[in-house]
């Protein structure tokens, strides 16, 4: 069925061609009132126009095509490719063309998109890892100031704190390379480094290399008792530490002076652990909650 969406340059041509051929032909008519000077003419009108308007008209698309797919492929054409656009480009239809270049459209707006999802990632992960580099500077600058105002001269304390100072040089290194992630999560070749370890004792672990900050608000930490028996797991330590520095940070920043900040271990389907970090704090109100996974939105 003849559809005008669907019409081609040569139908178009011929359409256009008919439609100046009988005007003519009938102006010619009412001028020598004989019919075979008028069939002559409306051939010889509708032949040489269709032939004359399917060069021009083919030739016009032909030239913004070209112009259409050196813009889609950002390309300079050589000779090779000249030939290439002469022989292939006038079979496509207007149709395929426009199906062509919505598809480079939706291919750029998707580029676009990432493009902005990973500058928006750099900008929010370069955000966090400076507000992940305080707690350990601000440990390290609290275990040093103590060591420097007496602490020094007791052996009892002067070791300990050290080790301390230590484990939180130790996170700052990793803070560091977690710089060389950006890159590999921009590509989607993040690694998670999984060991086991028991997850007591990185809680522990935590607890410690914040001490001094609880201390200085009165805060205890602490294994809820009856989870204190070893639970091996087999996950990213140091990611893991990372979730749990920012809890019990929060806790501490938010509990109630001489409060209490306590973990919980549970094991719940046989393959899996949860751990839970409550402090007897102010808490989150319940129309913050969707917002909790926010950037800093706590703490």
């Amino acid at each position: 069925m003849f559809s005008i969406k669907n019409i081609s340059p040569r139908q178009l041509s011929f359409f256009t061609a008919l439609g100046l051929a009988i005007p003519v032909s009938l102006l010619v008519f009412l001028i020598v009132k004989h019919w075979v000077p008028v069939a002559i003419s409306f051939f010889i009108i509708l032949a040489g126009g269709y032939l004359l308007i399917t060069f021009v008209l083919e030739r016009f698309i032909y030239r913004k095509i070209k112009l259409i797919y050196k813009f889609i492929y950002q390309t300079k054409a050589t000779k090779k490719e000249e030939t290439y656009y002469k022989y292939l480009l006038p079979q496509k239809n207007i149709d395929e063309v426009s199906k062509d270049v919505e598809a480079w459209a939706e291919e750029n707006k998707q580029e676009i998109e990432l493009l902005r999802q990973n500058e928006q990632f750099r900008k929010e992960f370069l955000q966090n890892l400076s507000h992940e580099f305080k707690t350990p500077v601000f440990a390290i600058q609290g275990y040093v100031d103590t060591l420097l105002q007496g602490a020094l001269e007791n052996p009892d304390v002067n070791k300990k704190f050290l080790e301390k100072a230590a484990t939180n040089v130790e996170r700052l290194t990793n803070l560091l390379n977690d710089l060389d992630e950006i890159s590999k999560l921009e590509r989607g070749e993040l690694t998670l480094f999984k060991q086991n370890f028991i997850i007591q004792e990185l809680v522990k672990d935590v607890f410690e290399s914040i001490s001094i900050v609880a201390e200085q608000r009165g805060i205890h930490c602490g294994i809820k008792k009856g989870c204190e028996s070893p639970l091996t797991v087999f996950a990213d330590k140091e990611k893991i530490r990372q979730v749990l520095l920012n809890l019990v940070e929060n806790s501490i920043k938010y509990g109630k002076r001489n409060g209490t900040i306590t973990a919980s271990i549970y094991v719940t389907d046989g393959k899996h652990i949860l751990v839970e970090i409550g402090d007897d704090g102010i808490g989150v109100s319940e129309k913050n909650i969707p917002r909790i996974f926010e950037r800093l939105s706590y703490g």
